[in-house]
């Protein structure tokens, strides 16, 4: 358990060195919203797919990684859908813009930005190639059931804008790449690599860019803040480790979802509330404070799931 923390904390402190950065760049002036917002985009439309590509790519096929693929499928889908029937219970405020905002950031874990740079560095291209699987998930249930939730109704919602989602299409694409063995030529598999490189820097120095400009102290007395942290960073990601434990789910797949359902607040939090007019203020907060409060307790979680491994 010990070692086990030891490595899986020297990854994270990686992860804090980079968005020590960007809060320095914040600070400095360096980056502003408009580049932090260009940085995002890059992120999610290129690195992000080109991650989930080359991960698949870098896997050989086997007949037990497709199982295992559905299998992390299967586990994504029932850990999002507890999280959404358990913060409809819990988070129950009679002011409708705290009330969604509380409820998404409990359920969305920001699996992308801060999940797959650990699951690459704890599992190798396997922990990616599962991760791929349960951003795909989150893309689609936070573009369904997230985007209706916070928006207030079904008008926003578009079929056609879930399935050009970017973090959809590269998990598809990866993996009818991957199903029907076809191996990219160098000339087109190295770009993509160069590319999906940039899915660990940019994404933790857009963070602390973010951290940068939150004003922290105005959150600490907010009594919800501090339930939706205890949800979104203990209990989802513990009972999801035991339960998968239970069922005796393949042990890479049980480390790599850990990774995703221990992650903080999702950034999608604040971009939704931005959107439809909710409480801004307090999903910045709980991006925030969530994401530096995840620096400490996602080893705990990584490495206990390590250990029952």
């Amino acid at each position: 358990m010990v070692q086990n923390l030891i490595i899986v904390s020297e990854q994270v402190a990686i992860l804090f060195i980079l968005i020590a950065l960007g809060f320095a760049c914040g600070k400095v002036k360096m980056l502003n919203d408009t580049s932090a917002s260009h940085l995002t985009n890059l992120v999610l439309y290129f690195a992000t797919p080109c991650i989930m590509i080359q991960s698949f790519q870098d896997v050989k096929y086997d007949p037990g990684l497709v199982l295992n693929l559905a299998v992390t499928a299967l586990c994504a889908v029932l850990i999002m859908t507890g999280s959404i029937v358990f913060s409809r219970l819990v988070f129950r405020s009679k002011n409708e813009s705290r009330r969604v905002v509380l409820r998404f950031a409990a359920v969305f874990s920001n699996c992308g930005f801060m999940s797959l740079p650990l699951q690459r560095a704890v599992l190798g291209s396997k922990g990616v190639f599962y991760g791929a699987v349960f951003v795909a998930v989150f893309n689609v249930i936070v573009w369904s059931y997230g985007l209706i939730d916070m928006s207030g109704g079904k008008k926003s919602f578009s079929i056609r804008k879930l399935i050009l989602n970017p973090g959809v299409l590269g998990a598809v694409t990866a993996t009818v790449l991957f199903l029907t063995r076809v191996s990219l030529p160098n000339i087109v598999l190295s770009p993509i690599s160069y590319i999906a490189a940039l899915n660990t820097p940019i994404p933790m120095i857009v963070i602390g860019y973010h951290l940068s400009k939150a004003k922290l102290s105005s959150h600490f007395k907010d009594k919800a803040l501090y339930a939706v942290m205890g949800v979104r960073l203990f209990l989802i990601p513990a009972a999801a480790l035991f339960i998968m434990k239970l069922c005796q789910v393949d042990s890479d797949v049980l480390i790599s979802c850990t990774v995703a359902a221990s992650a903080p607040v999702a950034a999608m939090t604040t971009m939704f509330s931005t959107k439809f007019g909710r409480d801004t203020q307090l999903s910045v907060g709980l991006v925030s404070i969530s994401t530096l409060v995840s620096i400490i307790t996602m080893p705990v979680i990584i490495a206990l799931a390590q250990t029952i491994c």
